[in-house]
């Protein structure tokens, strides 16, 4: 690895740590990209704000299923499902971390790993309600017609697409929430580093002897 001079940017501390390889920042603004694009072709036309959804609507929930499916596989062959599982050392940091947020000790505690616990929990939420919408959606893929079939409303019973229906619209819900929620804290100024991760791929040597367990995370110098 090639060590970077001391200099303003990385905090006096002289090398900066990897946190997000390239292909991970650019899975996450693709996805990101899709979900925007998936609400707004799905909620605009409610608002009266006409344009031709459907057909962009499906294309980006196709887009985002690949994107997901690409995602699985990376995680489960070469970065490791361990990294997201949530165990006892996640939860006992977790519970540290709200008695320091509340007062109840002064000492900050240090993310024990990666990633915190509340930044594992909302990457299962997302992955729950994410999936939910990819499989809901490709289901009513039959209703519409697409290049490759002609609709078929009469494929499953009117029970059977409420259920659907209702999945889908709960799990577009549950996405607007939960992205207003995930950039008000991606925004906020004491984590702003992690935000500027997710664009450059780095976090100061500071940041990362200040925020982190180095013991239970060896971060790879840039």
């Amino acid at each position: 690895m090639v060590k970077h001079a001391t200099s303003p940017v990385d905090g006096g501390e002289g090398v900066r740590r990897v946190r997000h390889l390239l292909v991970d920042r650019l899975f996450h603004w693709l996805s990101a990209a899709s979900v925007l694009i998936l609400l707004g072709t799905a909620l605009l036309p409610i608002l009266g704000i006409e344009l031709a959804w459907v057909t962009v609507h499906w294309v980006t929930g196709l887009m985002l299923a690949a994107l997901v499916l690409g995602h699985t596989l990376r995680a489960t062959f070469w970065q490791g499902l361990a990294t997201m599982w949530i165990g006892l050392r996640d939860l006992a940091d977790g519970w540290g971390g709200l008695r320091a947020a509340l007062g109840v000790v002064r000492e900050p505690v240090k993310v024990g790993g990666k990633y915190s616990l509340a930044q594992k929990a909302i990457h299962h939420a997302f992955a729950a309600v994410v999936l939910t919408a990819i499989a809901t959606g490709c289901l009513m893929l039959v209703k519409i017609d697409t290049p490759w079939w002609q609709r078929d409303p009469y494929w499953l019973g009117d029970g059977a697409w409420g259920i659907i229906y209702v999945l889908h619209d709960l799990a577009s819900l549950c996405l607007v929430t939960m992205v207003i929620v995930h950039i008000y804290f991606a925004l906020r100024p004491e984590k702003f580093y992690l935000t500027r991760s997710m664009v450059l791929g780095w976090i100061t040597g500071s940041e990362y002897r200040e925020n982190y367990d180095t013991s239970r995370w060896e971060a790879e110098q840039e």
